[in-house]
């Protein structure tokens, strides 16, 4: 029974002691030194906001990308023990005690050091020699650009380790025997490829790219898959089946995941909430919610109402209205009604109360039972404290001639009749016969007579795209005749809502004045919340300022420009986002003579001449297509952008052309080296370049890790380009 233990258990493993050394070098290259400096440090000063406000739970909005890289910032937060107290607010500033830096930092740079291993790898699996990926591999670790971006709580390297874990994933995935399909080998690297794809577009939304042209790929593959007529029918349904569950489903649903989290941990009202919906503040805790916290949900004949409008951009407003008059006359000598103003104001105030009132009777009270309010019903709007009704008549607006003026009816006893009646619609009903609901409903408000819509058109408070003086500034509300669609300035949510219990005036300013409280819980669900927080951050656009060290897509390729990242407050020790030159210039040569050579063998081939075996033209094609077509889509795209570009943009892409150097440089050897003394001195200058790409490395060492400082002399002397910015203290 014992038998088995006469024979001792051995277990036999294969070491690659290339990928074991790649790997300690990589972490030592990025894990040395990593709390210095202790200061902020470029766009820490960004990202630490973030991680500060996950730390303390409270939601916010960046309109950079979604949210897993910023989740992952504040993992090492979190596993730090920061508990969010920390002002950033300028680059330089000495961290205090309490921030742990060397574990803020220490995720970036894992990442950025595991990013040596997987280069290695995957030229590896696109077949090439262990000394080409050996060389790429080194290549990544000596590339002072990479190193600098990954020793800081930034997001680049979290999102190239992501992308060349996909890239790899894939290559596995691909490169498995036919008679693997749909083992658990099969399962494992083309579900990880679906999620490292999903994963880098968490991070940030330029992992997009990557994952499109994996896609590319896979329909590809597939493609060529179909072609095999050893596979039955059921089996193609099967592989088309696996890889839209890997590549299509698991992304999206991992997708949501990390928003759903986002919203679950980041559950408290903060600053940012205030660009979203009614409902979505009213779903935080504190803000808004403690306002709208048990309200009551149906809008009744009656109500005490405020009404916000939908667009909430550039800022949030109100539908509001107080003593003053429009001028009898403006500026251009155009006349006015000289009615009370109606106008959207951004801020929370008791002249944004409005009475909902039944045309057909007087009371401005809530009847028991409360009657609800429902689409296409006729109401007037009453301002809460002036007591005057809404109105709108063909008179032009202040700002906008081609609209009516919105004003409070005032009676001068002239002929200009009141004309207050307007039709509630209910734009997202899901009945003609819907209720209007308190947040919930999207209400477009259309007048009577003249099926003018209530509108916002002021396009600024803080422009000047605003009312004059006379109309203290806040933003224009007009009547709009021609309303084709529902743009969202036309559309209003019920905010804060109570029933009217007090028919006499100045009982009523009291009750205005007082807090909403009721027993009704209004919860958006996951789904509502996402769309919307998803659109804002596709739409949301801060005013693009031109930064100091902002660069265009053109000067990345020649690395014309650098980013000084951090300067000691008293010596001149410094870092700078600078590339290794050598190693930037070799990989544009590569990209070129790529190119140069798939053309030629292109044409040759075309005219029957084959100068390359076909297994190694098919390596050509592969490998290099997918280390060209990952720096094309990861770079192109830029020209197309309106934003604020840095050279940091380019990392990506610069990340798949230094994978190409050592394709090309494998092809020159095996294919374009005919004798040996040719591959022999070819050798011999392939380790002089590679000794050129160390001594640059070490040359931008010291504004690579900040130490140690150099001398006035030694500065200047690293200004390889004229276009580089080193800082130079003055004397």
């Amino acid at each position: 029974m014992l038998s088995f233990l006469k024979q001792p258990i051995v277990v036999t493993a294969e070491i690659n002691l290339n990928l074991v050394a790649l790997t300690v070098l990589a972490l030592l290259s990025r894990l040395w030194g990593l709390s210095y400096p202790r200061a902020v440090v470029f766009d820490e000063v960004y990202y630490g906001q973030f991680v500060s406000l996950y730390m303390k739970r409270i939601f916010f909005v960046d309109d950079s990308g979604p949210p897993l890289g910023h989740m992952l910032l504040a993992l090492g937060g979190y596993l730090g023990g920061f508990d969010g107290n920390f002002l950033w607010n300028r680059i330089g500033a000495e961290y205090t005690t309490n921030v742990p830096v060397w574990s803020l930092r220490l995720l970036p740079a894992l990442a950025g050091a595991l990013c040596v291993p997987l280069a290695y790898q995957i030229l590896v699996e696109m077949h090439l020699s262990h000394c080409a990926a050996l060389g790429a591999a080194l290549l990544i670790l000596l590339e002072n650009s990479l190193i600098t971006q990954s020793r800081f709580m930034l997001l680049e390297s979290i999102l190239i380790f992501f992308i060349l874990l996909a890239v790899l994933s894939y290559l596995k995935f691909y490169n498995l025997p036919r008679n693997s399909s749909f083992s658990g080998r099969w399962w494992f690297w083309l579900l990880l490829t679906g999620a490292a794809c999903s994963c880098a577009v968490g991070v940030k939304y330029m992992g997009l790219f990557t994952y499109l042209l994996l896609l590319a790929l896979a329909g590809l593959h597939f493609w060529h898959l179909i072609g095999d007529q050893s596979l039955s029918n059921v089996s193609l349904i099967g592989h088309f089946l696996g890889r839209g569950l890997a590549l299509l489903i698991l992304p999206v649903a991992l997708y949501l995941s990390f928003f759903y989290l986002h919203l679950t941990l980041l559950y408290r009202s903060g600053p940012h909430d205030q660009i979203m919906s009614s409902a979505f503040q009213a779903s935080l805790e504190g803000g808004l919610a403690r306002i709208t916290q048990g309200q009551p949900l149906e809008v009744a004949y009656g109500s005490q109402i405020t009404l916000r409008n939908v667009l909430g951009k550039p800022m949030q407003c109100w539908l509001h209205s107080h003593t003053s008059t429009y001028p009898i006359r403006y500026e251009n000598g155009r006349g006015s009604s000289h009615q009370q103003q109606v106008t959207c104001y951004p801020f929370k105030d008791v002249n944004n109360w409005w009475i909902v009132k039944d045309p057909g009777m007087q009371q401005l009270v809530v009847s028991n039972p409360p009657r609800p309010v429902r689409h296409g019903h006729i109401v007037q709007l009453v301002h809460g404290i002036t007591t005057r009704y809404l109105n709108t008549h063909d008179v032009a607006a202040p700002l906008s001639p081609h609209s009516q003026e919105v004003s409070c009816y005032i009676d001068y006893n002239i002929s200009m009749p009141a004309q207050n009646l307007w039709r509630v619609e209910i734009v997202n009903r899901e009945s003609d016969s819907e209720v209007w609901k308190t947040i919930l409903s999207e209400v477009r408000f259309v007048h009577l007579n003249t099926s003018a819509v209530l509108k916002v058109r002021g396009l600024s408070f803080l422009s000047g795209a605003s009312l004059p003086e006379w109309g203290y500034r806040q933003l224009e509300v007009v009547g709009e005749k021609l309303s084709k669609g529902y743009h969202q300035s036309m559309l209003w949510n019920v905010e804060e809502h109570r029933y009217g219990k007090s028919q006499e005036q100045k009982e009523r300013e009291v009750e205005l004045h007082s807090p909403t409280q009721m027993d009704i819980s209004k919860n958006l669900s996951f789904m509502a919340k996402f769309t919307e927080l998803q659109w804002k951050i596709l739409t949301l656009k801060n005013e693009d300022t031109e930064h100091k060290y902002s660069s265009s897509a053109l000067d990345w390729i020649t690395m014309d420009t650098n980013i000084a990242y951090w300067l000691h407050p008293t010596s001149a020790a410094q870092i700078h986002l600078l590339g290794n030159v050598v190693t930037w210039t070799s990989a544009n040569l590569a990209a070129l003579l790529y190119t140069c050579l798939s053309l030629w063998y292109l044409v040759r081939r075309r005219r029957q001449i084959y100068d390359i075996p076909e297994d190694a033209w098919q390596l050509w094609l592969s490998a290099g297509g997918i280390s060209l077509g990952g720096w094309a889509v990861n770079y192109l795209p830029f020209f197309l952008m309106e934003k604020t570009l840095f050279l940091y943009h380019y990392l990506p892409a610069l990340t798949f052309q230094i994978l190409l150097i050592p394709i090309v440089l494998q092809h020159l050897s095996d294919h374009l080296c005919s004798s040996v003394l040719l591959r022999s001195m070819f050798s011999g200058l392939t380790v002089a370049w590679f000794s050129s790409v160390y001594f640059a490395y070490c040359t931008f060492s010291p504004v690579t890790y900040g130490q140690p400082s150099l001398s006035a002399g030694e500065l200047r002397a690293l200004r390889w380009r004229d276009s580089w910015n080193i800082l130079l203290r003055k004397q």
